[in-house]
Order: C-alpha cells, then sequence, then structure tokens
C-alpha cells in the first residue's frame, strides 16, 4: 500500500537547477532510466519533475497550455506514460502569476482548467511558483485557489508551493492544502548560499511536519558549478565534496524535500554516495516527519549560528544528531546529554552509530564530543541503552 501524499518529505528530481531552459523529451526519458539503472529509485527518489520553459508562449484557442512540440514532440501524456512504466511519478511546473518566471504563460485565473489538463497528462507533482503576480490580490488565496483545483481534478498531485518565503508563508501555508513549500530565495551552487540559507531557516524548524513539508530549495549536490545559468552555478565552481555532504545532511536533518537538481548522468561517485547514502535518507524520510531542533555548543566562544548541532526524534525511539560546523576552523562540538532530555541520573547511555562512516562509534554516558572541520558534519543515529 502506497503511504499517503505528503506523509514524508518528497524525493526526487528537478530539470531547472542545471539545465534551466534547456529541456527536451529525452533528457526526461534519460533521467527516469538513471533513476531505475543506477538505484535513486531503491532509495526512495520517485519524481521526475520538469521546470519552466516546457510550454510555448500562446496557449491555445481553448485556452490550454500546449507543450513545445520541438521540446516534447510525443507530448505530455506519452512522456508520463514512460515514466509510469519505470515505477516513477511525473511532475510538471506551472506558477500563480500571468506568467512564469521565464516568460511562459502562468496559471491565473485558469487554475481549474490547468489543474485538469494536468491530471489528463498524467501529472503527479505541481511546483506552483510565484513570478508575475498582480499586486492587488493576496498570494495566499492564489495558492489556496490551486490547491482547491488540484484536490479536485481527480488526481492525486503533490502540490508544491514556491513563494520563496513571502507573504509571511509559515502563518497560512499549512491550512492552504500544500504538501510542500519554498521557504527561500533560489539556490546558488556555492557555499555561502548553502549556509545562508540553512541559518535563515534554523528558527523555523516547528514550521515543517507531515503533509507540509518546509523546502529550503532544491539540491545543489554534485553540480561542481554546471549549471547554464550564471546565478545557479556561480562563477567560483560549486563545492567540494565535503560541502555537499553538509548540505545534503542539513536538508535531510532539518526535513527538507530532498529534490536533486545535478545532471545525474553523468554524476562522480562522490555524489552518489552522498545522494544514495539510505542512513541519511531514513532520516529525512522517518515517518513522523519531526522537525529538527537546535542546540548551541557551551562554552559559547563560536560564532552563534555558525556552529551547532541539529537533534530529531526518531519513529523509533532513535535520537539522530547532526554536528555542523559551518565556520572556516576546525571546531569542537560538545553535545551534553542532558540537553536533549537523557540525564545521567537515569543510568541510561546512547549506542552512537556514524551514518556517514557506517560505523559504530561505542556507548557514551553524560556526553559526546565529536571535532568537526570547517564546512564540514557528522550525523549520528543513537540509541539508548541500559
Amino acid at each position: 500500500m502506497e503511504k499517503l501524499l505528503g506523509l514524508t518529505p518528497a524525493m526526487g528530481w528537478n530539470s531547472w537547477n542545471t539545465f534551466t531552459w534547456d529541456i527536451n523529451e529525452q533528457l526526461i526519458c534519460d533521467v527516469a532510466d538513471q533513476f531505475v539503472s543506477e538505484g535513486y529509485k531503491e532509495a526512495g527518489y520517485k519524481y521526475i519533475v520538469i521546470d519552466d520553459c516546457w510550454s510555448l508562449k500562446e496557449r491555445d484557442e481553448q485556452g490550454r497550455l500546449v507543450p513545445d512540440p520541438n521540446k516534447f514532440p510525443s507530448g505530455m501524456k506519452a512522456l508520463a506514460d514512460y515514466i509510469h512504466d519505470r515505477g516513477l511519478k511525473f511532475g510538471m511546473y506551472s506558477c500563480a502569476g500571468t506568467h512564469t518566471c521565464a516568460g511562459f504563460p502562468g496559471s491565473f485565473e485558469h487554475e481549474f482548467q490547468d489543474a485538469k489538463t494536468f491530471a489528463e497528462w498524467g501529472v503527479d507533482f505541481l511546483k506552483y511558483d510565484y513570478c508575475f503576480k498582480p499586486r492587488n490580490i493576496s498570494g495566499e488565496i492564489l495558492y489556496k485557489r490551486m490547491s482547491l483545483a488540484l484536490k479536485n481534478c481527480g488526481r492525486d498531485i503533490l502540490f508544491s508551493a514556491c513563494n520563496w518565503g513571502e507573504d509571511n508563508v509559515y502563518q497560512w501555508i499549512r491550512e492552504s492544502g500544500a504538501h510542500m513549500y519554498r521557504s527561500t530565495l533560489d539556490i546558488q551552487d556555492n557555499w555561502e548560499s548553502i549556509k545562508s540559507l540553512a541559518i535563515s531557516q534554523l528558527d523555523k524548524v516547528c514550521y515543517t511536519g507531515s503533509f507540509c513539508h518546509n523546502d529550503m530549495d532544491m539540491l545543489v549536490v554534485g553540480m561542481y558549478g554546471g549549471s547554464n545559468d550564471g546565478f545557479i552555478g556561480s562563477k567560483i565552481g560549486g563545492c567540494t565534496d565535503n560541502e555537499y555532504k553538509t548540505h545534503y545532511s542539513l536538508w535531510s536533518m532539518m526535513g527538507s524535500p530532498l529534490m536533486i537538481g545535478s545532471d545525474i548522468r553523468s554524476a562522480s561517485q562522490a555524489t552518489k554516495q552522498i545522494l544514495l547514502n539510505k542512513d541519511i535518507i531514513a532520516i529525512n524520510q522517518d515517518q513522523e516527519a519531526r522537525g529538527a531542533y537546535r542546540i548551541k555548543p557551551e562554552p559559547n566562544w563560536f560564532h552563534t549560528y555558525e556552529t551547532f548541532m541539529l537533534v530529531k526524534a526518531l519513529t523509533d525511539g532513535d535520537v539522530a544528531v547532526g554536528f555542523f560546523n559551518l565556520s572556516d576552523s576546525q571546531r569542537e562540538l560538545p553535545l551534553l546529554f542532558w540537553d536533549i532530555g537523557l540525564p545521567y541520573a537515569s543510568g541510561v547511555s546512547l549506542s552512537l552509530y556514524d551514518c556517514w562512516e557506517h560505523k559504530e562509534l561505542g556507548v557514551f554516558k553524560e556526553r559526546y564530543s565529536a571535532v568537526v572541520p570547517a564546512h564540514d558534519c557528522l550525523v549520528i543515529r543513537a540509541k539508548l541503552v541500559r
């Protein structure tokens, strides 16, 4: 039996970060095939999502969206069938405004028509952007409008709201019906972008959970500066593998959807080891989908926001702990078990497992201290033992 739509954060691939406007039918089919052959599907990734620039610039005479026949000659229904035949889900993109961010037709005042069209094509996921919204209507009502349209289109479609954290979205997005929502501006393939997006959400951990997940934007793991968009790819050549590992760990611990943005057809071995780490994925996909809480290291000699621990309660009683050092020098981060609700007087210890090295670290009482290199992390799964 398939789990409920939006129960845990979505996992998949989106075309935008690497390919932006340069998308086509063969690319999407190749990614779907790669999902199966390289183990992404088995690891839990299932959504193949086409972002902006897939349609013609004008609707047809009936007001329907029209796929670009040069990019998608077989049409969207045939492409959806191809993806479904491989046991995967098909995702598409539209916008709450009159036009998409790249200037193609948006769904403003076409919400119910477009939802019906998407359902007929076999769409399973809709990313819904926020460009070119008329200024005298609230974004809140527009997202509620599309949510209502999708829930009544005759097909289960996961609704991915993407308003970049604007309009105090945290206060109304859950009741809108969206299954996930973008809470940040666009990510770039550089360390400073990853760091700033993560820090911006540290005080928003209470705004994520089952059926409405805080989306910190798509992953840049494995891009190495390889985007055809200068803004996303940045001009500094991407990140190191350790920085990508930290990026993936932050997104996983903080409950963000895991939407790959790199070209997985040419993924390095290091990229595959990050994206296919089942121990980290299990934390992100824990069935209760609880947000992580932050613990600042003591004594607090370090920069307030650059070193911290994230703690996530898991369904089976284990605790996931991420030790994050976003600073530019090595740090020692001590975790006092008292701070996660485990007093020494309880007689209970923690058996620690390293989720990146895939090995047991031993049994510890009262505290555990980790030395973490710059821009790096340690993620452990802790089991209570008596």
